[in-house]
């Protein structure tokens, strides 16, 4: 191999590389943009309402049927991940759980209350698993 060949190699190999960095960084930035977006709506529209005794959220929880204790696991739950979410190291956990969370509300959705509205906590759910995969390394 001539010292231009391997120059060229190399020079490619380290645009590549480069390029990925680059599109990981970008890829890296969307997700902290929604997971601080999925965390402020989790806790601001979703948690506080619950804890506050908003006359949706109760008239929800009546039509589910199992008592109004759900509502506020529920509420404590979605606190607690849309506060994991914003930290670091917390956030592909955080993600994690919420899947599971996201996972009964589509089931309550399609088998309790109003079946179009499941493909919210799905949605909700597919960007979850993207931040868990991406966070993974710091989750360990």
């Amino acid at each position: 191999m001539s010292a231009q060949t391997h120059t060229a190699a190399h020079t490619a190999a380290r645009v590549t590389t480069t390029r990925t960095t680059g599109e990981r960084r970008t890829l890296r930035k969307v997700l902290w943009g929604a997971q601080i977006l999925l965390a402020a709506f989790l806790f601001f529209a979703s948690a506080l309402p619950k804890f506050a005794g908003q006359a949706d959220a109760v008239r929800t929880f009546e039509e589910i049927g199992w008592g109004q204790w759900l509502r506020y696991l529920t509420g404590t739950v979605e606190a607690a991940g849309a506060i994991g979410l914003v930290v670091p190291r917390l956030a592909g956990l955080a993600a994690a759980g919420l899947i599971g969370l996201m996972g009964g509300a589509a089931l309550t959705q399609l088998l309790v209350l109003e079946p179009a509205w499941a493909l919210l906590p799905v949605a909700f759910a597919v960007v979850f698993a993207a931040v868990a995969w991406d966070r993974r390394a710091e989750s360990r």
